[in-house]
């Protein structure tokens, strides 16, 4: 019985490693993303601790000096959070590229694996008409066979 050999089988192949080699690429810029996004909330979460240590200072024994640096503080911090939304923003850019080349070899290696399917069906259809015929031919040459006999 023939085997079957897809002749782009090798193409598939690549289509495949691409697509694991893009996967591998989106969940790198996931990863980097929800690092970013963690970054961003951090700096947050410190804007807030020195927004209430203000507050405490202004509350009581005024120290103009401890209430100046914080001031400061807080001002670095927002333009540290500034710095940070671009970095998020960047990031989220990237994995969306990411998604977008990953869903185009996801693609072109499903093309790639319904041309494999219908050249499987043919060559299934192409062995099933050769059976068919040698079938027919069995049945000729026993049915031949037998009227010579009985002549």
């Amino acid at each position: 019985m023939a085997k079957f050999r897809y002749r782009m089988q090798n193409i598939l192949e690549i289509k495949e490693k691409m697509e694991e080699q893009e996967k591998v690429a989106y969940g790198i810029a996931n990863a980097k993303l929800l690092e970013e996004q963690e970054k961003l909330q951090q700096l947050f979460v410190r804007q807030a601790g020195y927004e209430a240590r203000l507050k405490e200072l202004n509350c009581g024994v005024l120290n103009l000096a401890e209430i100046q640096t914080c001031k400061r503080a807080i001002d670095s911090m927002k333009s540290m959070i500034r710095d940070q939304m671009i970095a998020v923003h960047t990031a989220q850019r990237n994995l969306e590229m990411a998604r977008k080349r990953l869903n185009e070899v996801m693609k072109e290696r499903k093309t790639h694996e319904n041309l494999k399917e219908k050249a499987f069906e043919a060559f299934r259809e192409e062995l099933l008409a050769e059976e068919s015929k040698m079938t027919d031919e069995l049945v000729s040459y026993t049915y031949h066979n037998k009227e010579t006999e009985q002549e």
